[in-house]
């Protein structure tokens, strides 16, 4: 419970109109920081114990060896938090589907790409504590590191917060991916299935269309509306025009009736 002093500290100097001091600290992560990570999260944290813990890389104590002040113990219980979550949206959202079918939607929706995606949403990486090393693999794109931590902030929530809090952060970060068509739970993608929608009930092919363009070159935003005979049926934003295209046709599907989705 050696966190509780610093931060009492924090909040009274807060209240007294003083700055904390700069060397504040939960486990080696500034408070001013962890407060940032808290708006990210949209997520009140009530012990910032948990958190400081849950973004503590393996890397971060390899001088001391001590292995179980890392996220490792949380990303254990993440996994398995995350895995329930997902398994009943799943189970709810497809009453038709078969056990298999499920088992494929939730391995798409909880993989290291697709954990990544969602960490990547609210500049995960940002906050995470590691060794130099590691942080370079970080940069060279691989993804294990954020996908890790990304578990063991579920893992957090749910131990800071009980399980509603742990649902409502997964929940909308999935289906925040979902909705961009970034991450695929069917095996054809939403394109295919608006496709094979349109000839089935005569509506022709769909045609999407660029409607605006946003951003520096290097960061572009595209979005792009889908129009079935002529008529405007979703629109979604993407990093590329396939990822815009992909949501929107998202969109398209969860505005048309139930069997487009069957």
């Amino acid at each position: 419970m050696a966190w509780i002093a610093p931060f009492i500290d924090s909040v009274l100097r807060r209240l007294r109109g003083k700055p904390p001091r700069e060397t504040e600290t939960v486990r080696g992560l500034p408070l001013e920081k962890l407060n940032i990570f808290e708006r990210k999260l949209r997520y009140r944290i009530r012990n910032p114990e948990v958190f400081a813990q849950a973004l503590q890389h393996r890397s971060y104590h390899q001088r001391s060896h001590h292995p179980l002040r890392s996220n490792e113990r949380l990303e254990f219980l993440g996994d398995s938090v995350l895995n329930l979550i997902v398994g009943e949206y799943l189970y709810r959202k497809h009453p038709r589907a078969e056990e298999g079918e499920l088992t494929k939607m939730r391995s798409r929706l909880v993989n290291k790409k697709a954990l990544a995606a969602y960490a990547k949403d609210f500049g995960l990486s940002e906050f995470i504590l590691m060794s130099p090393s590691a942080a370079q693999s970080l940069d060279k794109g691989h993804e294990t590191i954020t996908a890790d931590t990304f578990e063991a902030v579920i893992a957090a929530i749910y131990l800071d917060g009980g399980f509603d809090a742990a649902r409502t952060f997964v929940e909308r970060q999935v289906l925040g991916a979902m909705k961009r068509g970034s991450v695929i739970t069917n095996d054809e993608n939403y394109k295919s299935l608006l496709l094979e929608y349109a000839q089935s009930h005569g509506l022709g092919i769909p045609r999407y269309m660029i409607v605006r363009e946003e951003g520096p070159d290097h960061d572009r935003t595209f979005t792009v509306d889908v129009l079935l005979s002529n008529i405007r049926r979703g629109s979604g934003s993407g990093k590329n025009k396939k990822e815009a295209e992909q949501a929107a046709a998202s969109q398209a599907l969860e505005n048309l009736p139930a069997d487009a989705h069957a």
